[in-house]
């Protein structure tokens, strides 16, 4: 059963880069047919899809955050990573990492991330 983690800081100033990491077991980040995606949803908001890697490595990006957003991933340590340039306070989320398969998703639990000075 694949699990997934996210990982990084809670708290991140305004125009800083955000960096989360989410860590993958129970599945390799290189096996088809699976996306591993960002997903984030704001304070009374809903869910706000941010991008994803595929299972080449090749990414995309929400067209509203695709100037300020980098995803990369580490084959080796089984992880996919956000990073997420200039914030500000609008910026603050639960951010999820899932596994996208078919329609359907696995999710990581959430991370917290507030931007705020």
């Amino acid at each position: 059963q694949v699990q997934l983690q996210e990982s990084g800081p809670g708290l991140v100033k305004p125009s800083q880069t955000l960096s989360l990491t989410c860590t993958v077991s129970g599945a390799s980040i290189t096996t088809i047919p699976y996306y591993w995606a960002w997903i984030r949803q704001p304070p009374g908001k809903g869910l706000e899809w941010i991008g994803f890697v595929e299972n080449s490595g090749s990414t995309y990006y929400s067209p509203s955050l695709k100037s300020r957003t980098s995803l990369s991933r580490d084959t080796s340590k089984n992880q996919f990573t956000l990073q997420l340039r200039s914030v500000t306070p609008e910026d603050t989320a639960v951010y999820y990492c899932a596994r996208e398969s078919g329609g359907g998703y696995d999710w990581g639990q959430g991370t917290q991330v507030t931007v705020s000075s």
